[in-house]
């Protein structure tokens, strides 16, 4: 199974595991998460580069590989997305090195498989 199969089929069974359950708070905060990256003043492919920088920063497979993909659905390239990841490393220090290694094999097959 694909790196990108994988983490979209889990990502979607555990988030209507969450959001069947009875809660108010994760139900509303779900959802300014997704409102956070529709258009606005900053339009969505700005956003998403904000997240995916910021995921890099704070050490968030998980949040990485979300926002690549959405990255990649908003047109994002590829000379883009290095772009980012050199950012992320200068203001995450070289910790951040794995996790650009992790990232850029799924941005690898996210345009293997798509492109």
């Amino acid at each position: 199974m694909s790196l990108q199969k994988e983490f979209n089929d889990y990502r979607a069974k555990m988030n209507e595991v969450i959001l069947s359950k009875d809660n108010l708070p994760l139900k509303r905060f779900f959802s300014l998460d997704h409102q956070m990256y529709q258009e606005g003043a900053l339009d969505v492919k700005t956003k998403e580069l904000l997240g995916l920088v910021a995921s890099m920063v704070l050490r968030c497979d998980d949040c990485i590989k979300y926002h690549l993909g959405k990255s990649y659905e908003a047109g994002i390239t590829t000379d883009q997305v290095y772009e980012v990841f050199a950012i992320a490393n200068m203001v995450g220090g070289s910790i951040c090195i794995p996790h650009t290694r992790r990232a850029a094999e799924y941005w690898e097959e996210l345009t293997s498989e798509n492109g």
